[in-house]
This record gives C-alpha cells, structure tokens and sequence, in this order.
C-alpha cells in the first residue's frame, strides 16, 4: 500500500484519515505540540489504528513542508474563529454568561 492511500485528500486544507471524519491535523497535533507518542495518540482516537497513526506521522516527516504549511494553516483557522466567537458569541452563550452573572450577583449579596 502506497502512503498516500491511507488519506483522503478532500481539498489542499483538509487531509483525512481514510475512512474516517479525523483529519490529520488532529493526529499531528498530538504528536508535534503535545509530544504524544503513537501508543497514546490511539488510545485519544480508538477508531484508529496504530498503522493509520503511524502512517499519518510518516506522511508528515515525508512531506514535512506541506504538512507544516497545513499545520499552520489550520491552527490560524482556528485561532481567528475563536477570536471572531469572542466578539459575537452566539446567543447561549451570552445567556449562560447574564445568569452566571446573575448568580454571583447573588451570592455577593447574601454574604
């Protein structure tokens, strides 16, 4: 089996794991920022296997400009939602943060 065909290249910035919705990122992302071994990366994702998160760990080292490229790409995705959440939270949650709010009221004034 060639390396690539354990993937699923759906578009230049989502790579999945063959058969499944994980993308690589989530993977890597065990492995590069969170120093995870393969053993431990498989037990975080148990509808893996360990050949499929090994080959992930290949797929990078074999490509590792692409892959970095990608990696980056993606935690910059991520970092802008967050920020774009932060400015317009959706209404749950501004509705958990009034009774939160709410509710300290409250305790402030029985003590």
């Amino acid at each position: 089996m060639q390396l690539e065909e354990y993937f699923d290249f759906l578009a230049p910035d989502d790579i999945r794991i063959k058969g499944h919705r994980i993308g690589i990122e989530s993977v890597l992302y065990e492995y590069i920022f969170r120093e995870q071994p393969p053993e431990a990366i498989v037990r975080r994702f148990p509808s893996l296997s360990l050949e499929q998160i090994y080959a992930t760990i290949l797929y990078y080292f074999r490509n590792r400009e692409k892959v970095e490229a990608y990696m980056t790409g993606w935690l910059e995705y991520g970092r802008r939602a967050r920020e774009e959440q932060k400015r317009n939270p959706p209404p749950v949650v501004e509705r958990l943060r009034a009774l939160k709010a709410e509710r300290e009221k409250a305790t402030v004034a029985e003590v």
